[in-house]
């Protein structure tokens, strides 16, 4: 493996993903046409290399340090020209990180430490402007006429050691100087400053203050672990439930949910997800921890206590950077007021942040989910039990309260869309341990539609039916589906994630890696099976690295879901890592033993056949056998199609599966079977095609022909049968019938 050491540079457009919901083929032009005019002569004249480009972003490796910083103040230089002259919908302003540290090479391309901080510390540049590492600081700081502005030591993501970071100043008077942070004021001198100061300055202040503007901090700025979004920024922590007893704590957390949801739907807002603000409530006290850990502004935080038909919620937003509380309320009102407490909310939020709503926005603020709170009660059950790669349990519980919701409701189309969102889930990954394939795309598209016939705007009935549109191999109407859904809902991390799998299928890798960036921007802390969906958008996009260091972390959350086993041993393969792959295979097959080749190729028929085929191959590298169970039939043992007809001929097959279970198959003249044993019982269609048996069962393999071959039992295991029949779903032995 060979390692040297390389100046870095990594350049990222700001806001693509928004641009691109503008004008998304003239914008990818734009793109172009600043990777060809702009950066590489520059590349060029200051000896880089540019390795790759990176969806939005490019990736550039210099030799000199000094030549890589040269570079990309040309490059600014000349994009402010630019983009001064352009219309704000026309301007791509880029963020550059440059690091000097040790690389990994393989082949053309290059991994690392090197580049990961590169990476981290772009993300800090100012739009326009340039971030770099302490140790390249040391090596330019007195070769080229710029500033810089001190950032002190960052934390950055995945990186274990804190790294000095420097802004470069491009104002000519700044040139040669560097600005550090004043040392803090003792606590009472502070406090006592800012009170002199708010004296002289109130009666001004309300001229020029926006509060979405990230204000001069009482403490560093740096302390975020992520830059502040271009616009407000907002966690809604979850509610505290003061009743004295634990059961109205799905009442809190219901409300916490709403909040959110609703606060999403406003373009002018960034929300944190719900899964990020819960996971993160008991880690960190103070509120300004908390915002720093979520890289959010303001935080709004709050009580709820019920008595009976009364209900008193308190209700605070704080700006966590002053450490001021911009609005505060009380509510005490009786319990069936509880949206009018939420629509009061939400309209003071975006009030006191002055954000300005489109009318689609006040249409959809405005909508009542349910007038029957009964309804709502049942439905927040619901949403807090979860439904992305779960257990059967958990998926019967969530749809248990979601019918009830729509029992005392059917206008509810929420609850509809809860319960489409489940049925897809059953259908895409094949479990018919709950419905069918055929039973559970039906419920999938009727809910789906029940839910926007009721409202058109519902962002989770427009995903399901982009996934529904996608294994359907209707590519188009899946990505204008799973946009729509990230254009009702803005804010909303699983649109975001479910736009990136499609536009990953459909090959867009580029904006699939931007939109599930943006996905776990929204949602920093992810539940294990988003985290999942995130590395399968990685590993299909071709980031091996990135796939595995978001997969690993969730086989603890779901040791027995087996797209986790899947995914991360193909991408351990993929990546060269032969061990690893190995040894995650091993752990598949052991909680999966019929997992082969010929079924996941089966499953993914939907897929482009490039994705396909690189995926079946790194399944295969890792060691995923052909057949269930590694079975391998003798060439010579294979039945021809004049035996196989004859077997299938008005015949009945009676045996055991390779894993114990008894069955008895029918076969009548007419190309009909009926399957039974002891916890099945199906009918389908079989065709006999050359040397293959193919059979159809509703509700399979998504409706689809499966085939499979028929040998003589020479095996020596279960001697007494005389044939085995391997397909994609089976190893079976069996007899013919006297």
């Amino acid at each position: 493996m060979e390692r040297r050491l390389a100046a870095i540079l990594i350049a990222d457009v700001v806001g693509y993903s928004r641009l691109s919901q503008i004008d998304e083929e003239g914008t990818r032009v734009r793109f172009q046409a600043d990777q060809n005019d702009v950066f590489e002569p520059a590349i060029e004249r200051h000896h880089g290399r540019l390795v790759k480009t990176m969806g939005d972003g490019l990736l550039v490796e210099f030799q000199s340090v000094v030549d890589a910083l040269r570079c990309a103040v040309e490059v600014q230089q000349l994009k402010t020209t630019q983009t001064a002259a352009a219309l704000p919908e026309h301007r791509l302003e880029f963020r550059i990180g440059i690091n000097l540290g040790d690389i990994i090479v393989e082949g053309e391309d290059i991994q690392g430490d090197g580049v990961n901080i590169a990476d981290r510390i772009q993300a800090l540049a100012e739009p326009g402007g340039i971030a770099i590492s302490g140790t390249t600081y040391d090596q330019v700081k007195s070769k080229i006429p710029v500033g810089f502005a001190s950032l002190g030591e960052q934390r950055l993501k995945s990186i274990t050691e804190p790294v000095r970071v420097y802004r470069v100043l491009l104002d000519p008077t700044a040139a040669g100087k560097t600005l550090t942070n004043r040392r803090r004021l003792p606590r009472r001198r502070l406090f006592a400053g800012i009170a002199a100061a708010v004296v002289l300055a109130v009666a001004g202040a309300a001229l020029w203050w926006q509060p979405w503007m990230p204000a001069k901090p009482a403490g560093p700025s740096e302390r975020f672990a992520y830059p502040l979004p271009d616009r407000p920024s907002v966690a809604v922590l979850p509610f505290i439930n003061v009743s004295g007893d634990t059961e109205h704590d799905h009442l809190a957390e219901g409300l916490t949910d709403d909040l959110i949801t609703e606060l999403s739907k406003v373009s002018g807002l960034f929300v944190i997800a719900r899964h990020s603000v819960f996971a993160i409530q008991d880690s960190v006290g103070k509120i300004q921890d908390v915002a720093a850990e979520l890289g959010v502004q303001y935080v709004l935080e709050g009580t709820l206590q019920r008595a009976g038909p009364r209900l008193r919620i308190n209700v605070k937003l704080i700006d966590a950077v002053t450490g001021l509380s911009l609005w505060a309320e009380r509510y005490d009102r009786q319990y069936a007021d509880l949206f009018a407490v939420q629509d009061d909310v939400i309209g003071k939020i975006i009030s006191a942040l002055s954000v300005k709503l489109s009318a689609r926005e006040r249409d959809q603020l405005a909508r009542i989910p349910t007038e029957n709170l009964e309804a709502y009660d049942y439905y927040m059950r619901a949403e807090q039990e979860g439904f992305i790669f779960r257990d059967v349990d958990t998926y019967r519980r969530t749809l248990s309260f979601y019918q009830k919701a729509i029992d005392l409701d059917p206008g509810f189309a929420n609850a509809h869309a809860g319960i489409a969102r489940v049925a897809v889930d059953v259908w895409r990954n094949d479990y018919n341990y709950l419905w069918s394939a055929a039973v559970a795309r039906k419920i999938a598209y009727d809910a789906a539609g029940q839910a926007l016939k009721l409202d058109p705007n519902n962002a989770r009935a427009h995903t399901v039916l982009a996934l529904l549109q996608w294994v359907d191999g209707r590519e188009t109407e899946a990505r204008n589906s799973a946009n729509m859904a990230v254009a009702m809902e803005p804010n909303d991390a699983e649109a975001a994630a479910n736009l990136a799998l499609i536009l990953v299928h459909t090959g867009s890798s580029g904006q699939a890696v931007t939109e599930m960036e943006k996905a776990l921007r929204l949602d920093p802390s992810p539940a294990s099976s988003f985290q999942l969906l995130a590395g399968i958008v990685f590993y299909t996009a071709g980031d091996d690295r990135r796939a595995i260091s978001l997969i690993e972390p969730t086989i603890d959350g779901l040791p027995k879901v087996e797209p986790a086993r899947e995914y991360l041993a193909a991408a351990y393969a993929d990546q060269g890592n032969e061990t690893k792959a190995a040894a995650e295979t091993a752990k598949l097959l052991e909680l999966f033993p019929e997992s082969n080749l010929t079924y996941y190729g089966y499953l993914y028929d939907y897929w482009r056949d490039g994705d396909l085929q690189r995926h079946l191959a790194a399944l295969r590298k890792a060691g995923i056998p052909e057949w269930p169970f590694g079975f391998t039939g003798n060439q010579a043992d294979r039945l021809g199609e004049a035996e196989l007809r004859n077997l299938v001929d008005g015949k009945s097959w009676t045996g055991k599966h390779k894993n114990g279970t008894d069955f008895i198959q029918y076969f009548d003249k007419a190309g009909n079977t009926a399957y039974r044993s002891a916890n099945t019982n199906i009918t389908g269609i079989v065709e006999v095609r050359g040397d293959r048996i193919c059979e159809k069962f509703d509700g399979y393999f998504l409706d689809r022909m499966v085939c499979g071959y028929v040998y003589r039992n020479t095996s020596g295991e279960q001697g007494d049968r005389q044939y085995i029949h391997v397909t994609p779903r089976a190893l079976t032995f069996f007899s013919p019938a006297p």
